[in-house]
């Protein structure tokens, strides 16, 4: 039988608050822990960044105390999730180790939504957004080849191929082409709702990231190229952003978050193989079904809706990390030369493109390029782990 968020009983929320041992909990061990363990904590960090960020927006735009009292007291409790979540992660690992395990959540993540995703204009989105990731991995993972002399495969595992995408210097695109036509909220399945959030969520804490981690970068090729990338990330936030509908009100949104919030930690929870880990997806589910009460209270006082409206009936699938290998190979084959232009897409580029491009470059090779040179140089070869190959000249 499908499971119901709107249907379960949730931890009541005077019930969640935990002190500092029951938040701490000991991280992942990076060296024997499943790849995509590590990608489900780095996802559920970024959903739950989201929330809390959501949760501030809509507290600055509401007039009743109350309400923002109401707000706090749920995002209290997000923000010990996040860090609950978040801090799985093992301090042990460098900063580049966890880049190229963001890159991974962006590469399978984004082609499994583009799978199942049942719109076809928000399929090609999440399409070409995942090609660029394909290559901002393979540019990673030379870089920790060149300056940390460690393949990325002990971090990807044999998962994700790792292999040029779009090159990245082929990513630097006007704003005024990143922006899409949004979803009809109206007439849009569900599910296309929860993937909208999902991918825009993990986007934005990766952009977050690079903002953040490309400073604290010593080498110059390092740095350089986290500021090259961290600016393709921004586009991608507006890309995948721009396919919500902005009619919905607050209250809708809210609702929507946490239906999402409870969807992923229903379905991590059913796919985790770590036993601890799962423990707190389980744990989080059943402090999200309540958030998720409260926010349909609020739906239905505010928008006059019951939450069937606007809700699926039922979860979907749980969402899954799974190789997304021979799937990426054929988009890569179609779709690597495309860029976007207006609301859709075009085959190569075009001239605003060229100008946004040109005055990028000022005539000087991005990073993204000058990381592989010098790689080959160094090591005598660039990283690559592809089916048909490892380590490729």
């Amino acid at each position: 039988m499908a499971f119901d968020p709107l249907q379960e009983r949730g931890i009541p929320l005077d019930r969640q608050l935990r002190d500092w041992r029951e938040l701490h909990r000991a991280p992942i061990d990076p060296d024997r822990a499943d790849p995509y363990t590590r990608c489900r904590i780095i996802t559920m960090n970024g959903i739950e960044t989201e929330a809390v960020l959501f949760s501030h927006h809509l507290a600055r735009h509401c007039p009743d105390a109350d309400l923002r009292r109401r707000l706090a007291q749920v995002r209290a409790v997000e923000a010990q999730q996040q860090k609950a979540v978040n801090w799985l992660l093992p301090g042990t690992s460098s900063v580049l180790e966890t880049t190229i395990a963001y890159e991974q959540v962006a590469v399978d993540l984004t082609a499994w939504v583009a799978r199942m995703e049942p719109d076809p204009y928000l399929r090609q989105a999440y399409e070409f957004g995942v090609l660029d990731e394909v290559d901002h991995l393979y540019r990673y993972a030379n870089l920790y080849d060149l300056i940390e002399h460690r393949e990325a495969e002990k971090i990807v595992g044999d998962m994700t191929e790792i292999m040029p995408g779009r090159p990245t210097h082929l990513q630097h695109r006007d704003p005024a082409d990143d922006v899409r036509e949004p979803y009809d909220r109206g007439r849009t399945e569900p599910l296309s709702r929860l993937h909208a959030l999902t991918i825009t969520a993990t986007e934005q804490q990766t952009m977050n990231f690079y903002l953040n981690a490309g400073p604290l970068q010593m080498e110059p090729i390092a740095r350089r190229l986290y500021q090259e990338i961290g600016m393709v990330e921004e586009e991608h936030v507006t890309h995948y952003e721009s396919l919500t509908d902005p009619g919905q009100s607050w209250w809708e949104r809210l609702l929507n978050h946490e239906y999402n919030e409870c969807y992923l930690y229903y379905s991590f929870m059913e796919t985790e193989s770590d036993p601890m880990v799962k423990h707190i997806w389980e744990l989080h589910l059943g402090m999200e079904l309540e958030h998720l009460r409260l926010a349909a209270e609020l739906f239905r006082r505010f928008d006059g809706r019951d939450p069937d409206q606007v809700l699926a009936p039922a979860l979907p699938p749980p969402v899954t990390f799974e190789p997304n290998k021979a799937y990426l190979r054929g988009l890569l084959a179609a779709q690597a030369g495309w860029t976007t232009q207006d609301t859709g897409y075009a085959p190569g580029p075009h001239e605003r493109f060229e100008q946004r491009r040109d005055a990028v470059m000022d005539g000087e090779k991005p990073a993204s390029e000058q990381v592989i040179d010098e790689n080959r140089r160094i090591s005598g070869q660039e990283y690559r782990l592809e089916t048909v190959g490892s380590r490729m000249a």
